[in-house]
């Protein structure tokens, strides 16, 4: 999938900025109301067959999907940095732990929301994001196992 550098600063950089991405996302500029004036104008712009409650759907699976994106990074720059310099090589605990700091990262990213007055904390959004983390792990190990079957 790619190859991770074996100098730990370089493995972890990565990871840092990708948390200072996920906190920006977290402040009020990113609140559903702000997005909002953003989204739904161009949603009825370029559908404007569909009704108030279709696009406020549309706009709400918009919010998730970027949950779920955001934490698949998360999730593939965690198994990068904790795999190290081992290519080829595939231990389980990887992405245990991938998936253990994407779920801390998404609690700890909720607790910072309850702390911002147009954002709201919620359990279901550590879930969805957990979610992406998870749904990386499972992509980078079907891509690992295929590569094995496809080596001689």
């Amino acid at each position: 999938m790619f190859k991770a550098p074996s100098d730990p600063i370089k493995r972890w950089f990565p990871v840092i900025l990708w948390f200072s991405f996920i906190f920006s996302m977290s402040t009020g500029t990113f609140s559903a109301d702000n997005t909002a004036s953003v989204v739904k104008p161009v949603l009825t712009f370029f559908f404007p067959w569909l009704r108030p409650d279709q696009v406020d759907v549309i706009h709400f699976m918009i919010r998730k999907g970027a949950h779920v994106f955001e934490y698949f990074v998360l999730g593939l720059l965690f198994l990068r940095a904790f795999r190290g310099s081992s290519p080829g090589v595939w231990k389980w605990r990887w992405p245990l732990f991938a998936i253990t700091g994407v779920a801390l990262w998404a609690l700890g990213d909720e607790y910072h929301q309850s702390f911002v007055a147009t954002r709201t904390a919620s359990i279901t959004d550590v879930g969805i994001d957990t979610a992406g983390g998870v749904l990386a792990q499972c992509l980078a190990a079907f891509r690992h196992r295929w590569r094995l079957h496809r080596s001689p």
